[in-house]
């Protein structure tokens, strides 16, 4: 499909008010848009279903899908990016009343942590801002033209909201019996020329060895990587690619994404009492934010031979199962004109409460980015 028609298509269809969701792989110039027929709410309850799920922070609520049975999929690789143009504008940070609020919990976190009860919390806030652009489909196509090697989206429901985003970290991707996860902790800018701190260190290692435990009760055969320096926008982290085969004949996806979900990268450890904390102290509902979004249960085609004359070998061609989820970060709701920004931020022993807020400044850039 053209680039003009995939947009036309798409806008046609959020004018009636349906439920679409168009996204991006990382690195990966083929866009996709889910376009479902019906406003109906549908509902992912094991994980056996096949389409896009969205699912929130809480593992308590309910997981939203567009199903493909239920929808239209619309394709494009000649995709013609909507300038920006203009001058870009600089947005302001949150009110030092906000600041404060954000630091003094901070603060009382860290005290937690020294007194032993937890080893890492990750504490998030929101900014709201005003829109310039309403057209949702434009912010999305500024956001790919912007973050190309992040996993890039717009969904809408009209009964769930709306939400953009352009996340740097991969929760589960799954073809047949193998998987592959990552853990992602650490953030600086790259202007800074910095080496990685003991805080940061620290901090990814937490959540590689949560993830790697509880792969290990699932299935012995798990590859952890080395620690890698990656870059997502004007950002750096601290990566570690871990990998696997897993029996899904005896172990469901839904139970690998439970015993994973939440990670100590969004949440922290020990995972119940972290998330307990977290619902008590932000203040605020996270909804999708820090839950995990992308493909379920795609049929993908694998051939042995990637010579498409020869019918022979394609004949022994498989048909696989494959899921693409990433985690919802680097994101923000639109809502009543204005975009509510979600960030936040690991919280260790080792953490200062005026640096934790910085990273939180540095984060909302990716979004800020593109809203004017």
């Amino acid at each position: 499909m053209t680039s003009q028609l995939f947009t036309k298509t798409l806008n046609e269809h959020y004018k009636k008010e349906l439920p679409f969701v168009v996204y991006s792989m990382p690195s990966v110039l083929k866009v996709k848009a889910l376009l479902q027929k019906s406003e109906e709410v549908y509902c992912a309850e094991n994980y056996k279903e096949s389409g896009f799920v969205f699912a929130p922070f809480h593992i308590e609520e309910k997981t939203i899908i567009i199903p493909n049975d239920k929808s239209h999929l619309i394709e494009t690789e000649d995709l013609v990016f909507v300038s920006r143009g203009g001058k870009e504008r600089k947005i302001g940070i949150q009110s030092n009343t906000e600041k404060g609020s954000y630091l003094s919990l901070v603060e009382k976190t860290i005290n937690k942590i020294k007194e032993g009860v937890y080893k890492k919390v990750v504490i998030s806030r929101k900014e709201t801002v005003s829109l310039k652009e309403k057209n949702v489909i434009k912010l999305f196509l500024r956001l790919l033209k912007t973050y190309e090697k992040a996993f890039v989206y717009c969904f809408y429901h009209p009964k769930i909201g709306t939400w953009l985003g352009a996340t740097p970290e991969t929760f589960m991707c799954i073809e047949g019996n193998r998987f592959k996860t990552m853990s992602l902790a650490g953030t600086r800018k790259i202007s800074d020329n910095k080496t990685w701190n003991k805080k940061e260190k620290k901090e990814q290692q937490l959540v590689t060895n949560f993830i790697v435990n509880n792969l290990n009760e699932l299935t012995k055969d798990v590859k952890v990587s080395e620690i890698e320096t990656t870059k997502a926008g004007d950002l750096l982290h601290l990566k570690t690619t871990l990998s696997g085969i897993i029996n899904f004949d005896e172990i469901s996806l839904k139970t690998l994404c439970d015993k994973l979900h939440p990670t100590p990268a969004v949440c922290g450890l020990p995972k119940e009492d972290s998330r307990t904390f977290v619902l008590k102290n932000e203040g605020y509902n996270r909804e999708y934010y820090t839950g995990f979004l992308g493909e379920l249960n795609y049929k993908h085609v694998k051939s042995r031979n990637t010579n498409t004359r020869n019918v022979e070998n394609n004949a022994f061609s498989s048909i696989k199962n494959t899921s693409n989820l990433f985690v919802n970060l680097r994101c923000m709701q639109v809502k009543d004109h204005q975009a509510i920004i979600y960030v936040g931020g690991g919280i260790t022993i080792d953490s200062v409460a005026e640096k934790e807020w910085e990273e939180t400044v540095n984060k909302s850039q990716t979004m800020k980015k593109i809203l004017y």
